[in-house]
């Protein structure tokens, strides 16, 4: 679905932002980006549907050179969803927001209005589509936009810290939008600091830091290497630690999740459902 070779990016030329990234992500897969700060995930992730172009290297998505492929065409491939709503939402209704991008790519209204339905159910938003978006609150215009995404029909779909603001009944539901589109044939990567929702979304995760990848692995083994995020300035997740500090009392423990922490912890315990 993407490939991408030796990619080097700079905005300023005395510090590259990327320095020769390479990674291939195949159809179907969910992918977490994670790392510090100032570490290239998002000018990474920009790179993958034409917002950036490399300064060096190539970038393919599903066999266009990004480079040389308009940038509507990609993100008719690869839709991209901003971390901040604000900066993404500009039409004065729900309804036109998320209807936009259909718009755009020329399609009739009674499939507009089919897809518009289709990815407001998906992200669970049953509201008056009249609503102005900036009525809402900050977890509901998330949701806006990643359905503004998903009425686009994209292959892929890239979200750039979508737990950041939500609480936690949002945060379930973001993490319920990336499996039920998974489960539908979309590749979803998600750009994070959010090491829970890594765990519970993602079957692969990358980690980066200062403009190289360091890691690229299953998400169960990258997060059990506590040096590895140390380097790039994540502490694992809790229940991660959990697992640690119990393995060092004699307890064999591999928890990745809270279900799994909890169905070990019970197992342990010889504690019944």
């Amino acid at each position: 679905m993407i490939d991408v070779e030796d990619v080097w990016y700079w905005y300023d030329q005395d510090v590259p932002a990327l320095k020769g990234v390479s990674l291939s992500i195949r159809a179907g897969e969910v992918v977490a980006i994670i790392g510090q700060n100032g570490g290239g995930k998002t000018t990474l992730a920009k790179h993958l549907n034409g917002l950036l172009k490399p300064r060096r290297g190539v970038v393919r998505v599903k066999g266009y050179d990004t480079r040389e492929t308009p940038t509507h065409k990609l993100a008719s491939i690869v839709a991209y969803v901003f971390q901040n709503p604000s900066h993404q939402i500009f039409m004065s209704t729900v309804y036109d927001e998320v209807a936009y991008g259909p718009l755009q790519m020329g399609l009739t209204r009674t499939m507009v209005n089919k897809l518009v339905a289709y990815a407001l159910e998906v992200v669970g938003l049953s509201l008056n589509p009249q609503t102005h978006p900036y009525d809402l609150d900050y977890g509901q215009m998330k949701l806006v936009t990643i359905a503004s995404a998903v009425a686009m029909n994209p292959d892929v779909l890239v979200l750039d810290e979508p737990t950041t603001g939500q609480d936690h009944r949002g945060r379930r539901k973001v993490a319920e939008v990336v499996k039920r589109l998974n489960s539908e044939g979309k590749t979803v990567i998600i750009i994070t600091h959010d090491m829970r929702f890594v765990t519970e979304t993602a079957g692969r995760t990358v980690v980066m830091a200062e403009g190289v990848v360091l890691a690229d692995g299953p998400t169960s083994s990258i997060m059990a290497d506590v040096e590895l995020l140390s380097r790039a300035a994540i502490k694992p997740p809790q229940t991660v630690r959990l697992a640690q500090s119990l393995r060092s009392r004699g307890f064999n423990m591999s928890m990745l999740t809270v279900s799994e922490a909890l169905e070990e912890l019970r197992a342990a315990l010889g504690c019944g459902g």
